[in-house]
C-alpha cells in the first residue's frame, strides 16, 4: 500500500493499514522532506508498479487528480472525503472506477460503529415500521473563533462547501445506510458566523447548516451541521422515528442505541451476545471494553482490503456512496442560494 497525505488523517489510515496487515511502501507528503520510503511525489508513487492500493489522505482540491490518475494506473483506491468538490466530477471518479474494475471505497466509517449497525438492521425488519421522521445533526466547535483556521476554510483548496461537504455529508450517508431511505429534495440555510479568520478575509464556506428534506420513501427530515457549536466537540446524532418504534444513535456515546416505544423506552449496550448477526462481525471487544472512532476505521479499511482479495462485505461505502454524498452537497449549496427546493 502507498499513502498520499501525511497529517491527522494519513496516520489514522496509516495505522489501520498496518493493523489490517497490510505493507506500506512509501508515504508521500506535499513536500520532498515530508515523504517517506523511495517515492517522492505523489505521481512516483502511484506509477511506481509497487503498490496494490494507494490512501489518498490530502486536501479536497486534490482528491481527483490524485485517485483519477491511480486508477488509470491500475491501483485500488480508498480517498478521503468528500470525494470530490462538485458532483459531477465525483461520479466522473466512479464512474473511472466502476469502468476499470478497482476497488475505491470512501472512508463514511460512522457506518461501522456496531450499534449503527444494529439500527440498521433493525429498521431492516421492520422493527420501526413506517420510516415517517429522520432527524439530528453533526456539531463541533473547532472552527468557533477567529483565530481557529484550517486550510478547508479556503474555497480553492477545500472547495465551496466547507461544514456540509466535511461532516453534513457524514451524517447524511448515515441516515440514508440506516433507515435505507433516499433523500430526495432539499431546502437549505447556510450561514457564516466568522467572517474573516487569520488568513482568509472575508470567509467565503459556511460555518452552520440548515436542511430540511424529504425522502423518496415519503420521510421527513431535518439536519443541523455547525463547526461552531461551543462545546460540541464531534456530535453526530441521528434519531429515527417510524410507526411502530425509535430510535436513536449519539457517535460520542457509540456503545448504546436507544430504542423509544409508545409503552416504554429502553436503552441497547453493545453486547456481542445480544447483536444481530448484521452487527456481530462489528464488535470485536467483549462488552464494557468500549469501542470507538479508531475500531471504526480499523474495520473500513479491513473491509476494504478484503473486497481488494475477492471478498464481499456488506455496507462497505464506495465512490458510488461518495458520488451520492457530492450529489446532496451540491443540492444543499443550490438551495441555500435559491431559496427554494432542489432535487437531489
Amino acid at each position: 500500500m502507498g499513502i498520499i497525505g501525511t497529517g491527522f488523517m494519513g496516520r489514522v489510515h496509516a495505522r489501520s493499514a498496518r493493523l489490517a496487515g497490510a505493507t506500506i511502501v512509501g508515504v508521500a507528503g506535499s513536500r520532498p522532506d515530508r515523504s517517506q520510503g523511495p517515492y517522492a511525489s505523489a505521481d512516483e508513487l502511484i506509477e511506481s508498479g509497487a503498490i496494490d492500493l494507494v490512501h489518498i489522505c490530502t486536501p479536497n482540491h486534490l482528491h481527483a487528480p490524485l485517485a483519477l490518475k491511480a486508477i488509470a494506473a491500475g491501483v485500488a483506491v480508498i480517498c478521503e472525503k468528500p470525494l470530490a468538490t462538485d458532483a459531477e466530477t465525483a461520479a466522473l471518479m466512479a464512474a473511472r472506477a466502476d469502468e476499470a474494475g478497482l476497488v475505491a471505497t470512501v472512508p463514511f466509517v460512522y457506518r461501522f460503529h456496531a450499534m449503527a449497525r444494529e439500527a440498521r438492521q433493525r429498521v431492516a425488519r421492520g422493527d420501526v415500521g413506517r420510516v415517517t421522521l429522520i432527524h439530528g445533526s453533526y456539531l463541533q466547535d473547532w472552527l468557533l473563533r477567529p483565530e481557529d483556521d484550517n486550510w478547508r476554510v479556503d474555497p480553492e483548496i477545500g472547495g465551496p462547501s466547507r461544514t456540509f461537504a466535511d461532516i453534513g455529508s457524514h451524517w447524511c450517508d448515515l441516515a440514508e445506510f440506516v433507515t435505507g431511505e433516499r433523500i430526495s429534495a432539499v431546502s437549505a440555510q447556510t450561514g457564516v458566523v466568522q467572517r474573516e479568520r487569520a488568513g482568509h478575509a472575508p470567509v467565503l464556506t459556511e460555518d452552520v447548516v440548515t436542511v430540511q428534506f424529504r425522502t423518496a420513501g415519503g420521510a421527513l427530515g431535518s439536519l443541523t451541521t455547525s463547526q461552531v457549536s461551543p462545546g460540541r466537540k464531534n456530535r453526530l446524532f441521528l434519531e429515527v422515528a417510524g410507526t411502530e418504534q425509535s430510535l436513536a444513535f449519539d457517535q460520542e456515546q457509540p456503545e448504546k442505541l436507544w430504542l423509544g416505544r409508545r409503552e416504554g423506552s429502553m436503552v441497547l449496550v453493545r453486547d456481542p451476545q445480544t447483536l444481530t448477526a448484521a452487527a456481530l462481525p462489528y464488535s470485536p471487544l467483549p462488552p464494557g471494553h468500549a469501542q470507538g472512532y479508531h475500531e471504526c476505521f480499523e474495520a473500513f479499511v479491513a473491509d476494504s482490503y478484503a473486497a481488494l482479495r475477492g471478498e464481499r462485505r456488506d455496507g462497505l461505502p464506495t465512490f458510488d456512496d461518495g458520488a451520492r454524498a457530492a450529489r446532496v452537497c451540491d443540492a444543499v449549496l443550490a438551495s441555500a442560494a435559491s431559496g427554494g427546493w432542489v432535487e437531489c
